[in-house]
């Protein structure tokens, strides 16, 4: 019962963060107060599912705790998009690029965990993982883009998160006990 749950919240997160994707790419002139507030919901859903899955496996997940570090800092970083609007609109690059940073961190740890438990479909973790840190790094280089880049970076990146988060459930009958 509980595998299925874990199953369907992270379904939910992945499909969340993919439609806030999808709505940032199909809608590249919205503000970017607009934006932050997508970003910020669905951040913080993904956060607190990522939080209720580290407290129900906590000793019977591999590698629990860093789904609670992510869901710590997701949700932190969720409220402050929610709550500081105005500076929000200036740090959102910084802020973003450090979530997916760490985010993409977390994923590609994770994939050596199941690399090692022998799960099959562990290396699309990786070079999802990989993919989202990397991404993450670079775009802390160049905190000052336009709405439009801005916008259509949110949405392919969210996406990304998204599709993290469906493979992550796809893949946990093999490595919740």
């Amino acid at each position: 019962m509980n595998r299925t749950l874990f199953r369907v919240l992270w379904i939910i997160a992945g499909v969340l963060l993919i439609i806030a994707g999808i709505f940032c790419l199909c809608n590249p002139n919205v503000g970017l107060m607009t934006i932050s507030l997508y970003i910020g919901i669905a951040m913080l859903i993904s956060g607190i599912i990522d939080i209720i899955i580290f407290a129900k496996c906590n000793g019977t997940m591999i590698g629990a705790g860093w789904f609670l570090a992510d869901g710590i800092l997701t949700v932190l970083l969720s409220l402050f998009l929610l709550f500081n609007q105005k500076f929000t609109m200036l740090s959102l690059p910084f802020i973003f690029g450090m979530w997916l940073l760490f985010s993409g961190i977390n994923q590609f740890v994770n994939s050596f965990e199941m690399q090692r438990l022998k799960v099959k479909g562990w290396g699309w973790m990786t070079a999802l993982g990989v993919l989202l840190a990397v991404v993450g790094f670079f775009s802390l280089f160049d905190p000052i883009a336009n709405l439009l880049a801005l916008s259509i970076m949110a949405g392919i990146l969210l996406i990304f998160e998204g599709i993290a988060a469906i493979v992550r459930s796809c893949l946990s009958h093999r490595f919740l006990r």
